[in-house]
């Protein structure tokens, strides 16, 4: 017998022959993985009992943890080297011992090494994976926050909120937007026909953007035809970020356990936030799983979901890496559906998947939440897409080359719509992102407070992401070129001023109806323009949702649309708390609590996702 199929034996145990040992042993060859881990992922072997066989094996030590009887610490310059690093040493009394959790060939190298040394075993001993990296990530504690905080900023100065967003600028920000507005919103009292300019490109080319992309036409994206083997499957990379979330530990267990993708291919890490206990405990109990993987973040500011995702950034593996939320329910053929689009050209760093609101029937507000998410995600950024624009990232389901986000410097830390600004700095470096018809369902906040909340906190990422690529407007220029620019200041001021400018003409126009005066007559052209502004504007909106709902197989949801400008009252409303957030708290993150997802809502969401074929979405990008 070899000593691979020897090893492989001594890894199953006694109940399995020398025969199915070796043909077990090819099978997990076949797949491209460690043996040893597609073992614990297959058949069910416990990671830690996986390694106590391989330790008698070799006739050395095994331990359950590592002895925790130092703190140490340690500082790699590439922190990325962390998540392949099999062997620690530390001192245990007034010895140097070497802690190791060797993959299946490092266990067959280690034979021989002992073979030629037999006093190793009085400085080596075997412990399990898990273990071995939970010490890592204690011992590199600091290291890991540090960079978290600080590879943005060190890597790319200019593009970082905690460096450019200083009270000066973000005061500056604040009153140029409010004088804008003031000045869009009295230019029609004032009878200045000089300032129609001014309204046209505030008021009427964000309307303009959202028609065009309604007259987009779409196109596949890559050849659903293609099909890619499953030993060509790459190893996968999937961070899910959690606080305070115990309750949807199992339903995220569930829903992340149905991918159609080769389970031992999936490195699954749920990175949380040391100050959530309960979530703490609740993802421990499904770590038998060997696909699962725990990361405790250390409390540290600033508390942000983008600080705690480039904490973990360094421990991926795979050749790609996505970010799920809580309550998302990706499909499970998404995973594929990527990494097809992305074999099919290699220009593409970035893909965006569908988000889906499943509980749309349960109320006005999820029912406009879906249409916005539905417009969002099946008209506009496919639009976007083909035209090369500056993509707004949703703050899920967004797919990366592992590579290309680690060269771009992670996340922003303090950004609180870090994807936002992630698309930004992706088109200023000329990288090609895409859109993808895969979906993952969400749900919608169902109560005002907590709606209210998670649009302030997104409304206030996009004056961060606008304030901090713009205080060097030349060099944004000359990164994005004028078309892209432009494109850029469209999107971004339309997300900011229309809520704000269809409100104030809205309650507006109602006061002077209600007081029985007319605030021009005649025919005037700022009649006409307001008038003009108001009924295109919540038109194109709402056409454009009811576009999406189509293409996602909502279309129960349509009648609800209609209530679109009392929608428009309250992202008003979320608006101007969001400036005021802005300039006083500009770090501060709103945690959007989640609940477990009624059944209904679940079956609803996924036949309607399920209603538009994977690949439709145009590929290209920016």
């Amino acid at each position: 017998m070899s000593e691979a199929a020897s090893l492989m034996q001594a890894v199953l145990g006694p109940a399995f022959g020398a025969q199915e040992a070796q043909a077990l042993l090819d099978r997990a060859m076949a797949s491209e993985v460690d043996p040893l881990h597609w073992c614990a992922v297959h058949l069910g072997i416990s990671q830690s009992e996986i390694m106590r066989r391989v330790a008698d094996w070799l006739g050395l030590a095994f331990y359950e943890v590592v002895p925790r009887l130092v703190t140490t610490e340690i500082a790699p310059t590439r922190l990325e080297t962390l998540a392949e690093m099999r062997m620690f040493r530390i001192k245990v009394l007034d010895r140097d011992v070497a802690f190791a959790a060797p993959d299946f060939f490092g266990a067959m190298r280690l034979k021989r090494v002992y073979a030629a040394n037999p006093s190793l075993h009085q400085s080596l001993c075997l412990v399990p994976a898990p273990a071995l990296r939970e010490l890592m990530v204690d011992a590199a504690q600091e290291a890991l926050i540090d960079g978290a905080r600080q590879t943005l900023s060190r890597s790319w100065p200019h593009a970082a909120a905690q460096l450019d967003l200083t009270r000066p600028v973000r005061w500056s920000f604040a009153i140029m937007l409010v004088l804008a507005t003031g000045l869009v919103l009295a230019a029609p009292l004032s009878g200045q026909y000089w300032l129609l300019p001014l309204w046209f490109v505030l008021v009427v080319l964000p309307t303009v953007l959202r028609l065009a992309a309604l007259l987009t036409p779409s196109r596949p994206a890559f050849d659903p035809d293609l099909v890619i083997e499953e030993t060509d499957l790459p190893v996968y990379s999937i961070l899910v970020p959690l606080r305070d979330e115990a309750n949807m530990v199992d339903q995220l267990c569930r829903s992340l356990g149905q991918f159609d993708y080769p389970r031992e291919k999936l490195q699954i890490i749920f990175v949380v936030e040391s100050r959530s206990p309960e979530t703490v405990a609740a993802v421990r109990r499904h770590l038998d799983d060997a696909r699962f993987t725990l990361v405790v973040v250390p409390d540290a500011m600033p508390r942000t979901k983008p600080k705690a995702l480039d904490f973990a950034l360094p421990l991926c593996r795979g050749e790609f890496v996505v970010v799920y939320d809580a309550e998302d329910i990706p499909g499970p053929d998404q995973l594929r559906s990527i990494v097809t689009q992305f074999r099919s050209d290699d220009e593409v760093q970035c893909i965006q998947s569908r988000l889906v609101i499943g509980n749309g029937r349960f109320g006005v507000l999820p029912a406009l939440f879906a249409g916005e998410y539905a417009a969002l995600f099946t008209v506009m950024l496919p639009a976007f897409a083909r035209w090369g624009a500056v993509m707004p990232l949703g703050g899920t389901s967004n797919h990366f080359r592992l590579a290309t986000l680690r060269h771009l410097g992670g996340w922003d830390a303090y950004n609180v719509t870090e994807d936002a600004d992630l698309g930004v700095r992706l088109a200023r470096r000329n990288l090609r992102t895409a859109t993808n018809t895969s979906f993952t369902m969400e749900d919608a906040p169902t109560a005002l407070a907590p709606w209210m909340g998670q649009r302030t906190r997104w409304t206030k990422g996009w004056m961060q992401t606008f304030a901090v690529h713009n205080r060097r407007p030349l060099r944004l220029l000359k990164d994005l070129g004028w078309r892209r620019f432009l494109l850029f200041q469209i999107t971004i001021v339309g997300m900011l001023l229309a809520p704000l400018l269809h409100t104030a003409l809205a309650l507006f126009l109602v006061w002077t109806l209600v007081e029985g005066r007319a605030f021009i007559t005649g025919h005037d052209p700022w009649l006409i323009a307001c008038i003009v502004t108001l009924v295109v504007g919540h038109g194109a909106a709402i056409a454009t949702n009811l576009v999406g709902l189509a293409r996602t197989g909502q279309s129960g949801l349509a009648s609800k649309q209609i209530l679109l400008p009392l929608y428009w009252l309250l992202i008003g409303w979320a608006t101007w708390r969001a400036l005021g957030e802005f300039v006083r708290h500009p770090f501060r993150w709103f945690k959007t609590p989640h609940e477990v997802s009624a059944p209904g809502a679940a079956r609803s969401g996924r036949s309607a996702a399920s209603a538009a074929p994977v690949g439709a979405d145009h590929g290209g990008g920016v």
